[in-house]
């Protein structure tokens, strides 16, 4: 079996700066393959940077997977891309997941002008038997609520983990001022970490109560060809996005950035010497001797220039929980109670909170839709079904009873 490199196309027919391509020649062949690099290029240019990379993920862990079991990665064989589907499966794959990797198969068959394996009957039982046995339930982000799990979002003191104490526990330096501002934000539109991170100064724009303000939402995932849209911040959140703009400098371009913390231990200065390379004693004695430290302990801190991953924001919500509970601003959190909430928050868990406050806030799913941009009621519904059981028809009747 010739495992070697595929016969492609005529090199000044495959531009050398396309990924794709590039990862199209190193898959596994035995027969040659042409590549209609137009057709390349124009799929590249109407797919988003998200689907491309996912793309070529996918498709290197079915190489390699192939590779490792001496199958031939294009043209796939039906009965390969059903054992790949169990294998990965096995390794704790998710439906969902499963599901993504199939298409890929199939997309880069597809592009290829090759015969699509994942529409056989084999591909199709061997996920629809891994889906019945596994269940297609996926595990939601845990939601940042405003006061918590509350039922009166209006009247109720807040508890637990809220956005309302992770606010105020960030700090006024840099990082907290940057962290502050984008969790408001975040929490007020309900944008997508990808989002999140594609705000920049011009998309804030004034509206006519002169504390509040609008975001001009350019792009987003269900809107792949720029329609645009629009979300309304509050007064609260122009105020600390004013305030990390000033304090980062920040005039036009990405407003939520990288910030870079640089810290300095307090020194003495002694000729010749550095009171950090002295001995125990040898330091206690010049310290006791000399005036206090002439180079004091410092923090430096200076901002990026472009904006911050999509993949950041998770950690960020994280940190800053970590920080407020160790603070002391989430009292009636237990260490356990955090550790909890930690393993569960994503960069999407403002999304879901603000979904969820405006389930109990009496909104209809028109207007949950509309305001999370939903061009469906699947994600809605299911983000609120634990909430639409407690305060459906039968948890009325519960509470009534007693």
């Amino acid at each position: 079996m010739d495992t070697t490199s595929p016969n492609l196309a005529p090199p000044t027919e495959v531009p050398l700066n396309h990924a794709l391509i590039l990862l199209i020649t190193s898959l596994r062949t035995v027969e040659r393959v042409v590549i209609d690099a137009a057709l390349l290029d124009a799929f590249q240019a109407a797919a988003s940077e998200h689907t491309l990379a996912a793309l070529r993920s996918d498709l290197s862990a079915f190489d390699l997977w192939c590779r490792q079991h001496r199958r031939i990665t294009i043209p796939a064989q039906p009965e390969d891309v059903a054992e790949y589907l169990k294998a990965r499966a096995g390794q704790g794959g998710k439906p969902a997941s499963l599901t993504r990797y199939k298409a890929s198969i199939a997309r880069l068959h597809q592009l290829l002008g090759l015969a699509d394996p994942t529409i056989a009957p084999l591909v199709k039982l061997t996920l629809a038997a891994i889906r019945r046995e596994k269940g297609i339930a996926q595990r939601q982000a845990a939601p940042l609520r405003f006061k918590g799990a509350v039922s009166d979002i209006e009247r109720d003191p807040a508890r637990g983990l809220n956005l309302r104490a992770l606010l105020e526990s960030c700090g006024e330096d840099p990082v907290g001022l940057r962290d502050r501002a984008m969790l408001s934000l975040a929490y007020d539109t309900g944008l997508r970490a990808s989002e999140l991170v594609a705000v920049e100064v011009a998309h804030i724009l004034p509206v006519t109560d002169p504390d509040a303000g609008l975001l001009s939402i350019v792009r987003s995932k269900g809107d792949s060809e720029g329609v645009g849209a629009t979300a309304f911040l509050s007064p609260r959140t122009v105020r600390v996005v004013k305030a990390w703009q000033v304090a980062a400098e920040i005039s036009e371009g990405a407003v939520f950035r990288r910030v870079f913390v640089r810290r300095y231990k307090a020194k003495a200065r002694i000729p010749g010497r550095d009171l950090a390379t002295l001995s125990g004693r040898e330091a206690y004695h010049w310290r006791k001797s000399l005036p206090k430290p002439a180079v004091p302990a410092r923090t430096e801190y200076s901002v990026g220039e472009g904006a911050l991953h999509p993949g950041s924001i998770g950690p960020i919500w994280r940190a800053i929980v970590r920080r407020a509970f160790q603070n002391g601003a989430l009292p009636d959190l237990t260490r356990d109670d955090l550790e909890y909430w930690l393993a569960r928050i994503s960069g999407h868990s403002t999304r879901v909170g603000l979904n969820q406050d405006l389930f109990v806030a009496g909104e209809d799913l028109a207007g949950i839709m509309d305001a999370l941009r939903w061009k469906s009621p699947r994600m809605p519904l299911l983000y609120n079904r634990n909430l639409a059981a407690e305060h459906g028809a039968a948890g009325r009747l519960m509470r009534k009873l007693g």
